[in-house]
């Protein structure tokens, strides 16, 4: 099993009750640890492990996601196979169970790399994706969070100031032929402007995959993400400056704090199945599993 790698996410900053997300994220690893033994591909691998993280009420992302200023669930995603340099996103979607797997049949079958809002919907619908009532998204604890919010400003996904529980999801990987994919979930900040989109569904900002690099998934401030259009500046630690895994990962993000003074994290695997994560936050919630060995880490 040392041939593949995988990585996963819950999100980055100050996280309350750290170990309350080691079952869950233990237990998604080994899922999709279990297919890529299988001989499933690293695309595969990450839709079926951000899905599964969209699933869980834990992360904000999916059923997790947070509330906007409006009260209302707008979800983000974006998967890249390292490949072809093939990309899907969506951005701003509403209903939507999985929109980690709706980013994947746009990659699939739109032609395009990007879909929004009401467009990207009624493209789920085609292609017969689970839809889900608004009270589905709409948990106590988000709506709680919410009103707590709303007295102060908008913060990262692991707040103090909200009390927020998590941010965005993300998984990366490689498979037994040595291809890699990356893909990215969130619901966004708690109390953001109704029509902000971060990183999370820009390719380069906050997802990133190619065979000759790595694949990264981001978490944090999406708008320093944007600017330092970060996972495509930790590829090129790795392509260009021959850095492993964990090397790249605390290059870019000492580059994020050094240009933009930016907050959050990453996690990335290497052409050579190497796994690396760094984090400009008290802490990142991440589980990884390489050379047959499961680790997670919440701090």
């Amino acid at each position: 099993m040392s041939d593949v790698s995988l990585m996963i996410h819950g999100g980055a900053g100050a996280i309350h009750d750290p170990h309350r997300y080691d079952a869950s994220l233990r237990a998604i690893v080994e899922s999709g640890a279990s297919l890529l033994a299988k001989g499933s591909s690293a695309l595969e691998a990450v839709v079926h492990c951000v899905a599964l993280l969209e699933d869980d009420p834990l992360f904000n992302a999916g059923r997790g996601s947070v509330l906007n200023a409006e009260g209302a669930v707008l979800c983000d995603a974006s998967i890249m196979d390292g490949r072809q340099l093939k990309a899907g996103a969506v951005a701003a979607v509403r209903g939507v169970r999985n929109p980690v797997r709706l980013a994947y049949q746009v990659m699939e079958k739109s032609g395009h790399v990007l879909l929004v809002g009401a467009g990207a919907e009624r493209f789920a619908r085609e292609q017969h994706l689970a839809i889900e009532c608004e009270d589905y998204f709409r948990t106590e604890e988000r709506v709680a969070q919410l009103a707590k919010a709303k007295k102060h400003e908008i913060a990262l996904d692991h707040s103090d100031a909200t009390d927020a529980k998590l941010g965005t999801v993300g998984a990366v990987s490689r498979d037994r032929n040595g291809d890699l994919a990356a893909a990215t979930s969130t619901g966004g900040v708690v109390n953001q402007r109704a029509g902000r989109v971060g990183d999370s569904p820009l390719i380069g900002a906050g997802t990133f995959a190619d065979n000759v690099s790595c694949a990264v998934s981001c978490t944090g401030v999406g708008e320093d993400f944007i600017r330092t259009a970060l996972a495509r500046t930790a590829a090129c630690f790795v392509e260009f400056h021959s850095m492993q895994a964990e090397e790249a990962a605390r290059a870019a993000i000492r580059y994020l704090v050094d240009r933009v003074d930016g907050r959050g994290g990453l996690i990335l695997v290497d052409r050579d199945g190497r796994c690396g994560r760094a984090h400009a936050t008290p802490g990142m919630l991440t589980a990884t599993f390489v050379e047959g060995v499961v680790r997670v880490e919440t701090i």
